[in-house]
């Protein structure tokens, strides 16, 4: 029932900036956490930075004061502010939702932007 879609990705050169936006949609349960996933060439999904309803972050060390993770709740909208990137960013970025119901987590995805850094 809920749609994730995610816009903002592209290539960029590196120590460049680029934010990425996921706007969701349909029935959504008040209490949620918001996440940003990536996934580099070769590479396992990983998790870049989760944000809960009340504003709670939790980012990835290796994106830990370089990236901001926003949502504006009104909009039902999540941000990945991604600043001084490194062309080990570069991936597939996913967007995701955990709704936290009582019997369990729901998750819900993206179909994912890509992010290209690269002189």
């Amino acid at each position: 029932q809920v749609q994730l879609v995610e816009s903002g990705g592209g290539l960029v050169q590196p120590g460049g900036s680029l934010r990425l936006s996921c706007a969701a949609s349909g029935s959504i349960f008040r209490i949620n956490v918001m996440g940003w996933f990536r996934q580099a060439p070769g590479r396992e999904r990983e998790l870049v930075a989760t944000i809960t309803s009340r504003d709670q972050t939790n980012y990835a060390d290796s994106v830990k004061g370089r990236f901001t993770i926003s949502r504006d709740n009104a909009k039902n909208t999540v941000y990945l502010q991604m600043n001084s990137l490194k062309p080990e960013d570069t991936g597939v970025y996913y967007c995701n939702l955990r709704e936290l119901r009582l019997g369990g987590g729901i998750d819900y995805w993206g179909k994912g932007t890509l992010v290209t850094v690269s002189s």
